[in-house]
This record gives C-alpha cells, structure tokens and sequence, in this order.
C-alpha cells in the first residue's frame, strides 16, 4: 500500500471543512503516518486518541477494528500492543503481557513501513522476555528504544511524544530529586506544544511530567487546558485535577471531577457497562478528597451515598479498588469522626467492586481509618488489634522492580497509627519517635497518581501528635512544612492556626484562620473547624 498521511480532527480547534461531518469522539488531534488502507488509518488515528488519554479498553478495542478494516495494518497490532503495557499506572499482569505479546507477534507477520517495523521493535523491548526479566528492567530498555527512535525520526513528533512518556515512566522508578527525566520530557513536549497546541498526549503527559509539589505550577496552563482539548475523554476532564490538588486550586478540582465523573457515566451507558466505569470511582475519590478540604461535608456524604449505590464497576482496577477503601476512610478521618473511624467497615456491595485480597494495600486504608480511629478515641486495645492487622498486610506486600512501592505507603501508615496508640497508652515520647519517623518516610516517598493525597499524611500528623503534646511552637513547624507539599490542606491550615495561637503567634495565627474562612465559605457551619476559624474572624472584626 502507498503510505497515506491522514491528519484527523478529534477535538480542539475547530476542525476543517472537510471534517464538519465527522461526529465521532472529540479527543484531541493527532497525526501518525502509517501504511494502511484510508479507513484502518482512520480508525487507528482514533485509537491513538483514546491511548493518550489512558482510555486503554476503548482504545483496544479501536485499533483492533483498524486491524480489522485491514489485515495488514500492522502499526494497528502495535497500538493494541500499547493499551496493555500502561506504563505510568500497575504494571501489566501476566494476561495482559500474553495479549501484549500476542498483538505484536501478529503485526511482525503483516505488513510494515520501515519506520512501523522500529515502532514495533521498540515495544518489543517491553515484552521481551517478560517471564525472565523484571518489569523495571524492560520498562528501562524500551525508554532507551524510544530515545533511539525518536533521535532516528527527528521529525516524527508521535515519537517524540511517545518518548516523553517512556522517559516519565523511568522517571517515577529512580527517585531522582532534580526530576532530571520528568524536565527531559517536559522540554520534549513543549517543542512539539508549539506544532501541535491540540495533541491530547502533550497535555496529558505534561501534567504527568510535572505532577509533583515542587514542579506543579509548571503543569497548571495544560491542565487548565487539557479537558478541552479532549472533551468526550473521562480520564481528560479528571486528570487536570492531578495540578489543582497539588496547588490546592479545590473549586477547580472540584469542577474538574465532576465533568469526569459526568462524563464516566455517560460512557459507561453508551458502552452498555452494568453500572460504572472505573474511571468514575478515580474521580469520585478526587472529588471527595477536594469537597473535605473545602468543608464542603453534605457533599462528601453523596459522594459516599453514590458509592455505597454501585455495585459493579468495569474494569475491577486498582483504581476501583482504592477509591472504594479511601473514600469512607477519608471522610471518617479528614472529620475528625475517631469513633466513626474506628468503627468503619464497608458495605459487601463496596467490598466487592474490586478483589481487596488482590490489592492488599487497598483493604489497609481501613484497617488504618479504625486503629487511628480508636487510638484518638482513646481505645488503646483495640488499635493495636488493627495495628497487628497492617502489619500482615504490610508482610504481605511483594514490591517487583520498577514497580510503586505500596509496602512504604503501608508501612508509613502502621507507623501513624502506632504513634496514635502509643500516645493514647501515655508514651508521649515514644510516641514522637515513631511519628518523627513516619513523617521522614512520608517525605522521601511520593504518592500514586491513583489518590490525591494519603489518609492522613504523616508530617501532618507530626504537627498534630506536638500540639497535643503541648508543644505548639514546634507543631507549628511540622504544619508549615506539610503545606509546602501539601497546599491549603484544610487539616494542616487548621492545625497551622491552632498551633500558631498556641504558640502565641497573633500574625500568623489571624493569616491561617483567615485562610480558612476564605477556603471554607461554602462548606459546613457545624464543622468545628470551620466555626472556630469564623468566630476568630468575627472575634478580630470586634476590634
């Protein structure tokens, strides 16, 4: 077959008039030259924009039909290829690596362009081997495949983007504090931002690049930017969110979750799902996560009702599973609710959205919410008896290569609530110890991009475990250093005022309640939060 360059209009900018009559998905646009037949390269042009916004079924599901308009298409088995290797959420399991490996065997058998046969190589790089070789390992040999691909095709901008992606899969296994790779592809991407302002992957992939506290102003024009470009993609309108909550933007994390929770019921009803997406439980956790900080509690309390209503959620993902154990810890534990908290337990019909013994650090964050819970109440027993519980699951954790280190994220958790229920025995000191400990843990990791922020985080809760201590000059300490990472956090403001007023900080103290009372004008009188920071307000207002 000649090569064919088909440029197709999915979204942003209006589209040309030859493209006025296309109402298919608006997911942004994107350009690929490949050798298939005019309908395989319009139908895989189309996959590759569900495949930039993380739509991994649809987009499956896409090119296997260019596949189908023609047989040899090969760059379509590639793109099949692609939708299983996810790189920057879990890692394939081995069924998925089996269809990986299946999709590209069958494009090596169909025809190819040369430059299709090293798209296909590249990944090849992924899947090699996947039964002997850790998922670090391959994920590294195909960021250096990209790398020498792109420098092969230097005006092939899919590559470059492509490129960007791998290199910020790498980037999130090296721990690297000056984000050497997340910058590589940030500049990557911004060279192709100037050629193609529609591409739903540069957006995407830039807040991906920069989806951490000290790099996340750089992402704020793409994620203000990203749900437009690709409208009828879920993941699209949520991600922006990724930015908001790192710069503590609420209203527009809360924008933002609702289009895409809106959006993931829309889509689940035109895919015929039984109930939900799992794209919808990601938001309803985010947008739990941001109405909390906000004080905005009746809502919060929907969208538990709304989880507690759905009972079956396609794909069952490690996005399902823990949106459906964060959400109710969150709200028990971000409301200061330490006998709801303690007695939290989930409804079968949440329980079995996902398969919790599968994803053992989903079914911790309750075993966490009920010893914090207890410990704060003042139930020292039964803490230790949830301790004893984080602990198995923790032992139980294998962390492959490569992989996100759940076990941390779990151990961390232990690790508060054991300063929780040490204090509540009367080992205040202890207690500090262990707390000063988890805090260290907590900085020297980062979180998943599946939550907006852990339960409780543990340099938070330092600054709490000190003011209950009496020791509010240094509470206050811990509070400002949890708000650089963690930006109008409504615990840590609160703690931040109480701390500073303590300490006898009269600035500081009016600077954060007044913080609060902006932040929380819409949100829930009764909270106590909330009605101490406004009776302060109204208290200086007297004067």
């Amino acid at each position: 077959m000649n090569p064919l360059v088909v440029a197709v209009m999915l979204a942003g900018a209006a589209p040309p008039p030859e493209h006025h009559h296309d109402h298919g998905p608006q997911l942004g646009t994107v350009k690929f030259e490949t050798s298939c037949s005019a309908q395989a390269q319009a139908t895989f042009v189309r996959g590759l924009g569900w495949l930039h916004s993380f739509e991994y079924e649809e987009a499956a599901r896409t090119f296997q039909a260019a596949a189908a308009a023609d047989p040899e298409c090969a760059i379509a088995r590639w793109g099949e290829a692609m939708t299983y290797y996810h790189p920057l959420w879990a890692a394939p399991n081995p069924a998925e690596l089996a269809k990986g490996r299946d999709a590209l065997a069958r494009a090596r058998t169909t025809g190819a362009s040369p430059r299709e046969r090293d798209y296909i190589a590249a990944l090849e790089t992924f899947y090699r081997d996947s039964d002997r070789r850790d998922h670090m390992t391959r994920a590294l040999a195909y960021a250096e495949a990209m790398d020498a691909l792109r420098a092969r095709y230097p005006d092939d901008r899919e590559a470059a983007v492509f490129d960007a992606l791998a290199l910020i899969a790498a980037g999130t296994m090296d721990a690297d504090p000056a984000f050497t790779r997340e910058h590589q592809a940030g500049a990557i991407l911004n060279r192709v931002l100037a050629l193609e302002p529609d591409h739903p992957g540069v957006a995407h992939y830039l807040i991906h690049s920069f989806d951490y506290p000290p790099l996340a102003e750089l992402a704020l024009p793409a994620a203000r930017r990203y749900a437009a470009i690709a409208p009828d993609s879920p993941h699209a309108q949520h991600m922006p969110s990724h930015i908001f909550v790192r710069l503590g933007l609420w209203d527009e994390a809360i924008a933002s979750n609702r289009a895409s929770e809106a959006s993931a019921r829309t889509f689940a009803k035109a895919q015929g799902l039984p109930d939900s997406s799992s794209e919808r439980l990601h938001a309803m956790d985010y947008l739990a996560y941001a109405y909390l900080q906000t004080g905005r509690d009746a809502e919060a309390a929907r969208v538990l009702a709304d989880l507690n209503a759905i009972r079956r959620a396609d794909p069952p993902i490690f996005t399902v599973a823990y949106a459906a154990t964060a959400i109710p810890a969150r709200i028990a534990l971000e409301r200061r609710r330490w006998k709801e908290a303690a007695a939290l337990t989930l409804p079968a019909s949440v329980a079995g959205l996902a398969p919790l013994d599968t994803f053992g650090w989903a079914a911790a964050h309750i075993h966490f919410a009920r010893a914090v819970g207890a410990a704060r109440s003042g139930d020292a027993p039964a803490a230790r008896a949830e301790l004893a519980r984080l602990g198995a699951i923790e032992d139980a954790l294998v962390v492959p290569p490569g992989t996100y280190d759940w076990r941390t994220q779990v151990s961390i958790a232990r690790q508060v609530a054991e300063a929780w229920a040490t204090q509540a025995e009367g080992r205040g000191d202890e207690a500090l110890r262990i707390m000063r400990a988890a805090a260290a843990l907590d900085d020297a990791s980062e979180k998943h991009p599946v939550t907006p922020g852990t339960l409780l985080p543990a340099r938070e809760q330092l600054g709490e475990l000190l003011l209950a201590l009496g020791r509010p000059a240094d509470a206050l300490r811990e509070y400002e250093a949890a708000l650089i990472r963690a930006p109008r956090r409504l615990g840590a403001l609160y703690g931040a005022a109480r701390a500073a007023r303590g300490a006898g900080n009269a600035g500081k103290a009016r600077t954060y309640y007044a913080e609060l009372v902006t932040q929380t004008a819409g949100g829930d009188a009764r909270r106590p939060e909330i009605a101490e920071a406004r009776a302060f307000a109204r208290k200086l207002a007297r004067y």
